[in-house]
């Protein structure tokens, strides 16, 4: 057996992106791939966007996956897999526009998931897989 065929991950919380408020890391890697946890629309100062617009919930999530992306050194183009996770489906028409702007010709595997409630009270969550 081959031992470098497995690495220790490595996790990181990346600039640009709130202190996690629970025993997790933004970002672990491990094999040639990046685990991105599931990020809610929280700005990199900490503030919680629970009075935005679900517009605006949705823009900050994927820039919050963008730079756990970019802090780990891959990119949208890099995604294998994302689940987003939605308290009213009545969004998702509206979700799936922006996430396509915001993927361009990057189409990964997705899923989504109407959930009764997320914390704080906000209206959406992303998380991703992708590869380094």
């Amino acid at each position: 057996m081959n031992n470098n065929a497995h690495t220790a991950p490595v996790t990181l919380n990346p600039t640009g992106l709130a202190t996690p408020g629970g025993h997790y890391s933004h970002v672990a890697i491990g094999n040639g791939m990046v685990f991105i946890s599931g990020q809610l629309p929280i700005d990199a100062s900490g503030h919680k966007l629970t009075e935005a617009s679900f517009e605006m919930q949705a823009l900050q999530v994927l820039a919050n996956v963008e730079a756990a992306l970019a802090g780990a050194g891959s990119d949208i183009g890099k995604l294998l897999q994302v689940r987003v996770y939605l308290t009213d489906v009545a969004h998702w028409p509206a979700f799936n526009d922006i996430y396509a702007r915001w993927a361009g010709s990057a189409r990964p595997a997705r899923a989504v998931v109407p959930v009764p409630a997320l914390h704080f009270g906000l209206q959406v969550e992303v998380e991703a897989t992708a590869l380094l």
